[in-house]
């Protein structure tokens, strides 16, 4: 059975109705900090506000070598209508041996409340299940990110409970809230057909 790393050599472009999920470029730079240097999108992540373009810099900097070392890389999140990259989402942890992934993603707040985290997830969901034979896919948030955890819900995964001071982040060790989906759950409700949208 292939690693999951091998998936992503070339990486995978995946679509939707609204979204093209692509590789993030330099040309993308002033697209994704101008969501990272809203405080509001930071609140309910692991990391911290950006403070100046250079921060972002750093972070496609980390992305660009991932790629380029043919790791798991995050999908920036190419909205069709203005062409511009309104958020990213990737496995941000996976497990080969148990076939299992967890997945991460930030969303402009310009484009909070359209559907559009909740359409990218289930293509991702379905790219996972189906072409990278996952049987299981986790995804966690802190407590009071509602937002998130309606994305979990309507993509069909299952809270699974509290994980107390999971980890520090922010100045402080945070809870966070453990949702996961299985293959089963995933069949169940979008069935084997064809792609969903």
């Amino acid at each position: 059975m292939r690693r999951i790393e091998d998936h992503f050599e070339p990486f995978p472009v995946l679509e939707t109705d609204r979204v093209i999920l692509r590789p993030i470029t330099y040309s993308d730079l002033d697209d994704v900090s101008s969501y990272c240097t809203v405080p509001e999108v930071s609140q309910y992540t692991v990391w911290d506000v950006h403070k100046s373009i250079e921060d972002t810099k750093a972070f496609i900097d980390f992305v660009m070598n991932r790629y380029e070392s043919q790791k798991v890389g995050p999908w920036g999140i190419e909205y069709k209508e203005t062409r511009r990259i309104i958020g990213s989402c990737s496995f941000v942890s996976w497990d080969n041996k148990n076939r299992k992934a967890e997945l991460g993603y930030v969303l402009s707040n310009r484009y909070w409340n359209q559907g559009i985290m909740t359409e990218v997830i289930k293509r991702i969901l379905e790219f996972g299940f189906r072409k990278l034979e996952l049987v299981r896919i986790e995804a966690r948030c802190l407590p009071d990110n509602l937002g998130s955890s309606k994305v979990m819900e309507k993509t069909g995964m299952k809270y699974e409970g509290l994980l107390r001071n999971l980890i520090w982040a922010k100045n402080d060790f945070q809870d966070l809230r453990m949702y996961s989906i299985v293959r089963a759950d995933f069949e169940s409700e979008f069935g084997e057909g064809p792609g969903i949208r």
